[in-house]
């Protein structure tokens, strides 16, 4: 099979999510199937995170902007190697494209209800462009990827997909997640002392930074201890709103923003936190929280969406709409020892059901599946 990937984003230096699934799919792979010749689509920049090998071809495309890139220079490419099928990663594709598709549609959450709050300008932009492609490449789809079965019955439902056109394949972890000495303190990079809460919050309305910001402020009113709150960087007026709309200005002293967090240092950054805050409103999947737990970090997340599918039954569930819950758990972590101890074991074995190992071995799976299917149209 020759197999095409788009990795579009996976050189930027300040990756996010879906970066580095793609991105560990394709290493995992690579180590995996020395058969098959893989073509792997990125767009140039300064983080060379991967390189070519005997069987996996890095092809660098040149493009003004992300739709130019998508919708003329990868298909275009594409067509030139001779690629059997063409996996795009990142929820959406070429609308023009005759070859095979394979589509990982991470989630559907450009198709749901709109927080009229959310003035970001870059994700404003990417929420209408998925809105206007999505729908017209779900057709021209062999197979649909997701990454839960609460995502996959989610777009069923929502966009009248039929279940074998469907799969589901799990996001592993990077096996450096994992409880670690630090002698080198790398955590101090970040924060003085350990110990902190730790919450990647930000201005997306998914991630529910607010009532999080509002439950640590009751946290700060009810604990003796009055642990520190670690945030990557968050907008100055975007934090500024949240202070004066619940008159917490309790919290400005207490939260620390020391910007990007680079992912080699995030596995110290989780295992010298008292707990990780995970209490999204929506998750397809949720990478961190995976990380945290295999570092053996508690971790506080949501009821909701694919989060008790991830996490486990066991983990502590919360309702992200209600502070006072998430206040109660952090004061209860804090205060009963056992609980404490019983939540890091709980976390250290759910982390082992998940590898990006398994996720390679399940696409490598899925792409002779669809191999199979189109090659007898091709004779």
């Amino acid at each position: 099979m020759k197999i095409g990937i788009e990795a579009q984003r996976i050189f930027r230096p300040n990756k996010h999510g879906m970066d580095y699934v793609v991105l560990e799919e394709i290493k995992e792979l690579q180590h995996l199937d020395t058969e098959n010749e893989y073509y792997v689509f990125v767009k140039p920049g300064e983080d060379r995170c991967v390189e070519s090998s005997q069987n996996v071809h890095i092809i660098e495309l040149k493009s003004p902007s992300y739709p130019l890139w998508e919708q003329w220079a990868l298909p275009r490419a594409a067509k030139q190697y001779g690629v059997d099928i063409l996996h795009c990663t990142s929820n959406t594709a070429p609308i023009r494209c005759d070859l095979p598709l394979v589509l990982t549609l991470h989630d559907i959450i450009f198709l749901e209800p709109r927080d009229k709050q959310n003035h970001s300008l870059y994700q404003n932009m990417g929420w209408f462009y998925r809105r206007m492609i999505v729908p017209r490449i779900l057709d021209k789809c062999r197979r649909i990827i997701t990454v839960s079965n609460f995502e996959m019955n989610n777009i069923m439902s929502k966009l009248q997909i039929p279940r074998q056109r469907m799969t589901m394949i799990y996001n592993g972890y990077n096996t450096w997640f994992r409880p670690t000495d630090d002698n080198a303190e790398v955590y101090r990079k970040y924060i003085p002392e350990e110990g902190y809460f730790f919450f990647l919050g930000n201005t997306d309305p998914k991630k529910n930074t607010e009532r999080t910001l509002v439950a640590y402020a009751r946290y700060l009113e009810q604990s003796h201890t009055k642990r520190k709150l670690l945030m990557a960087d968050l907008d100055p007026d975007y934090l500024n709103g949240i202070i004066e709309r619940n008159h917490i200005g309790n919290i400005r002293d207490n939260i620390v923003m020391p910007g990007y967090i680079v992912n080699c240092d995030l596995p110290y950054i989780y295992h010298h936190a008292f707990a990780f805050l995970y209490t999204s409103l929506r998750e397809s999947f949720g990478i961190p929280l995976l990380e945290a737990m295999a570092c053996g970090t508690p971790v506080i997340t949501s009821n909701t969406s694919s989060m008790p599918e991830i996490g486990g039954s066991d983990a502590i569930l919360i309702n992200p709409e209600h502070s006072d819950e998430i206040t109660a758990m952090m004061l209860r972590l804090e205060a009963d020892q056992d609980f404490y101890e019983h939540q890091k074991q709980i976390g250290l074995q759910r982390a082992k059901l998940f590898s990006w190992h398994q996720t390679a071995q399940q696409l490598l799976k899925l792409y002779q599946e669809v191999y199979q299917e189109i090659t007898p149209s091709r004779q």
